[in-house]
C-alpha cells in the first residue's frame, strides 16, 4: 500500500515547451483548423494527441504540407536547409524554436564563421541535434558518449570548440567535457552552459528526492530526451533500491517534453 506520494519540484513545463504549445494554440484561435506543425511540437504524446483533436496536423517535413500553406516549426528547431526549402515551397512559416535551442544555433555558426571545429554533444538523430549539426554541417563533429572523446581526432591545425544539446544528463556532459578539456586544454566553451536550467533543475529535484522515496516514476514519453534522463539520473546516483520507472503520460499528468 502506498502511504506517501512526493512530487518533485520543479516539475512539468519548461518555458520553451509552454511557449511552443502556445504558438500552435493561437495559431488554431486565430487561422483556424488545420494548423501544420513540421514534427512533434514537443516530444509528449499527451500535448501532441490533445493538439490533433483540436486540429494540428503534425508532418514529418515541410514537403508534406500543402503549397502556400502555414507551418510551424517546432521548440526542437531545425537546420537552414529546412527555412530555405519552406520558403521554396511558398510556405509561410511561424518558429517556435526554443530561445536556448537558438543560442546553441547561434554558438554553432559563430564559431564555424572563426574557423573552428565544433565540437556537438548531443544524441545522433534527435531534431534539435539535426538542426544544429545543419547550422555548419562541414566544421561540427557529433560526439555522444566518453569514449567518443577519447577517441575524437580533429584535423590538427584548427582550433576547437565544444557546444551541448540543451537536454542532456549534466552528469554525462560533464564527464564528456572533462575528457574534451584534458585532451585539447585549448578547447573554448560557450559563454553560458547550453544545458536548459529547467532540464538542469528537474535533475537535482530528482537527486534530492530519491533519498526520500522508494519508487520513483517518471511520467513521460518514451523518446522524450528529458525523461530519459531523469530515469537515468537514478542509475547514476547509484541508488538501485529506488528503482526508477517511465510511464506513458496518458497514465499521468501532463510531463515535461
Amino acid at each position: 500500500m502506498v502511504k506517501r506520494i512526493l512530487l518533485a519540484t520543479p516539475r512539468g513545463y519548461c518555458a520553451g515547451v509552454e511557449r511552443a504549445i502556445e504558438t500552435v494554440e493561437q495559431a488554431l484561435r486565430l487561422r483556424g483548423a488545420p494548423v501544420y506543425v513540421r514534427r512533434r511540437i514537443v516530444h509528449n504524446t499527451h500535448v501532441v494527441q490533445e493538439l490533433e483533436g483540436r486540429g494540428a496536423i503534425f508532418v514529418d517535413s515541410e514537403e508534406d504540407v500543402p503549397l502556400g500553406a502555414e507551418v510551424i516549426f517546432s521548440a526542437h528547431g531545425v537546420s537552414p536547409a529546412v527555412r530555405v526549402n519552406a520558403r521554396r515551397l511558398g510556405l509561410r512559416t511561424i518558429d517556435a524554436t526554443c530561445p536556448l535551442v537558438m543560442k546553441v544555433h547561434a554558438e554553432a555558426r559563430r564559431f564555424a564563421a572563426r574557423g573552428y571545429i565544433v565540437v556537438l554533444i548531443g544524441h545522433a538523430g534527435h531534431e534539435e541535434v539535426e538542426g544544429t549539426l545543419g547550422e555548419a554541417p562541414d566544421a561540427i563533429v557529433l560526439v555522444e558518449t566518453v569514449e567518443q572523446a577519447r577517441r575524437l581526432e580533429p584535423a590538427r591545425g584548427r582550433p576547437l570548440a565544444y557546444i551541448t544539446q540543451t537536454t542532456l544528463s549534466v552528469d554525462d556532459t560533464e564527464a564528456i567535457v572533462g575528457v574534451l578539456r584534458a585532451r585539447f586544454p585549448g578547447i573554448e566553451a560557450p559563454k553560458r552552459q547550453d544545458i536548459c536550467y529547467a532540464t538542469t533543475n528537474r535533475q537535482r529535484a530528482v537527486k534530492r528526492i530519491l533519498e526520500r522515496v522508494d519508487l520513483l516514476l517518471v511520467i513521460g514519453s518514451e523518446d522524450s530526451s528529458n525523461s530519459n534522463r531523469l530515469v537515468e539520473v537514478e542509475t547514476m546516483t547509484g541508488e538501485e533500491e529506488n528503482l526508477a520507472f517511465k510511464l506513458p503520460p496518458e497514465l499521468g499528468p501532463k510531463a515535461a517534453a
